[in-house]
């Protein structure tokens, strides 16, 4: 039995849920569908979940909402017309629209809601469209599945008795649709994943229904092991580990959100990443364990920009107990989370997400730096990004780190950072920002190109 998630370009109009019924209907182990709501249709197309936010945000400050409205509201008549089913659905969407923003006990998860409805919705449309093909179908709503998560608006947590309960969907008969990126706190409330959130929950049933594969459907026929759009045609990756999935989402690749895979993982079911456009491909698995090849040990090149770097310096700061902890307390203090934690002898950088630490508040944490900590020195170093090669026992396989640091001397690209750490999974470098084009590239030739 198979849970299969379809992502938001698998989904984007009539003709792309045409191929995802047709995948559906294909494999009668495919019981439990879980959907994201409509993607791009095109480049300058808008996903459905942004037009609901930007009609919360318009309602939120008082401007205007029609145009939003009416733009989500022909996005799913278009799609219900060409599928020949009733708009009926589209007086549903309306009312709970105007439902929402004028329920004044929603205030704090208002938009938690708005953004909900685009999954809530495709799961309706999808389920009415296998159900006019004539197979046994049903819509079924997060909170009647059983997903419960925490009372955290826009960064919901799954809750440990959501598992229990989704295996009772198990008595169900027929193909269970539900849409993704969203559950019911114990008190009834809904609450969305963080943004992404729809293969969490595909995991999350997943691992609840105890299902013996779940496939994960995309707009790629496998994962590469470094962005496309940095390398063309590069290396597609077969089979990866949980652990190596995990480090490449949350390092910048984009085909799964970086905490998806944790249900999935702690129950051990292996994930298929496969092409909606191209079901036939193999695609790549993601298991508990691999074979290593010794002549391979770096998988993926991973990369992203946005980063900045805290460095701070003081004299014998080895020998000052609570250091690390007294400057990390400050970042909490502020509101600030961090990275990575690279350290020296008498210094000690940290590196932050530049939307972690806005302009405006960056004197504030200096000066208390400065004088809680009684530092010589420190400065800030925004426009950094990370790169990180991820391979199992990578870390064990000598001569990987002199092949990286040779890739960035060809480039001519400097390394402010390296942070290996305990992890065999993974290594770090810290690089400016506009060098981070081609030393992906050097990465890739060196490590990639003379492979067969």
């Amino acid at each position: 039995m198979k849970v299969a998630k379809f992502g938001g370009s698998s989904v984007a109009d009539a003709n792309m849920l045409k191929k995802v019924a047709n995948i559906i209907v294909s494999d009668p182990k495919r019981k439990f569908i879980v959907v994201s709501a409509p993607g791009k249709r095109n480049k300058e197309d808008i996903k459905v979940t942004d037009l609901f936010i930007e009609l919360g945000n318009n309602f939120a400050s008082g401007k205007p909402i029609e145009d939003a409205k009416t733009n989500i509201l022909v996005r799913f008549q278009t799609m219900l017309e060409n599928l020949k089913l009733s708009t009926e659905l589209l007086d549903e969407i309306d009312e709970s629209i105007n439902q929402v923003l004028h329920n004044d006990s929603l205030k704090t998860n208002r938009l938690d809601s708005l953004k909900a409805m685009g999954e809530d919705t495709l799961a309706k449309v999808l389920s009415l469209y296998l159900q006019s093909l004539g197979y046994d179908a049903s819509y079924v709503n997060p909170k009647e599945a059983g997903i419960l998560v925490s009372d955290q608006p826009g960064d919901a947590q799954v809750l440990e008795e959501s598992y229990d309960r989704l295996f009772e969907l198990n008595d169900r008969e027929g193909i269970l649709v539900i849409p993704g990126f969203f559950g019911y706190t114990p008190d009834g409330a809904l609450m969305t994943f963080p943004r992404g959130g729809s293969d969490i929950t595909g995991s999350i049933v997943a691992a609840g229904v105890k299902a013996e594969l779940y496939e994960n459907f995309t707009d790629v026929d496998s994962v590469y092991c470094v962005n496309p759009n940095i390398v063309s045609n590069p290396r597609e990756i077969k089979v990866l580990t949980y652990k190596e999935m995990r480090e490449l989402s949350y390092a910048g690749f984009s085909v799964f959100h970086d905490e998806a895979l944790i249900p999935a993982f702690k129950a051990k079911i292996p994930v298929c990443i496969k092409n909606t456009n191209n079901p036939n491909q193999p695609g790549t698995m993601i298991v508990s364990e691999r074979e290593v090849d010794p002549n391979t040990p770096v998988m993926g090149i991973a990369s992203d920009a946005g980063f900045l770097s805290i460095y701070v310096s003081k004299y014998l700061m080895n020998r000052e107990i609570g250091f690390g902890k007294n400057l990390l307390q400050i970042l909490v203090d502020e509101g600030i989370s961090f990275e990575h934690a690279p350290s020296g002898i008498d210094d000690m950088s940290v590196i932050i997400r530049e939307n972690q630490l806005p302009i405006e508040k960056e004197k504030v944490v200096i000066e208390r730096i400065q004088n809680e900590l009684k530092v010589d020195t420190v400065t800030i170093e925004r426009g950094l990004a990370m790169i990180m090669l991820v391979g199992e026992k990578m870390n064990s396989t000598p001569g990987v780190a002199s092949k990286a640091t040779t890739a960035f001397e060809n480039a001519n690209v400097n390394i402010v950072m390296i942070n290996q750490g305990s992890s065999e999974v993974s290594m770090m470098f810290g690089i400016k920002e506009k060098g981070l084009e081609p030393a992906v590239q050097s990465l890739y030739e060196i490590f990639f190109q003379n492979l067969n």
